[in-house]
């Protein structure tokens, strides 16, 4: 039995949509889940059309994605949105 047969349906969609993110990286995957880049590929292997599995597959494996914290440039922490404004007082400010 792998590691991928012993999660829950919602984990199996969050590890998808994190997988799918360029910006998230398979470190942080691992580090939520315990899960490898290896298993992380059977799950989007078994879970997605094939299209979209080798879209997916292009996507990473040619550079345009940013998966492996080693490949990222020093400057990319975390994305934030310019509309996005500060939390305070536990208020969200708007617009």
């Amino acid at each position: 039995m792998t590691k991928s047969e012993n999660f829950f349906p919602i984990d199996i969609d969050r590890i998808i949509e994190m997988a799918w993110e360029d910006r998230t990286p398979f470190e942080a995957i691992f580090a939520q889940f315990g899960t490898s880049e290896a298993d992380v590929i059977k799950i989007m292997r078994q879970n997605l059309k094939r299209s979209s599995f080798n879209l997916w597959r292009k996507r990473v494996n040619n550079g345009v994605s940013q998966k492996h914290l080693k490949k990222r440039s020093l400057d990319m922490n975390r994305f934030k949105c310019t509309l996005q404004r500060q939390i305070t007082i536990n208020k969200i400010s708007k617009r």
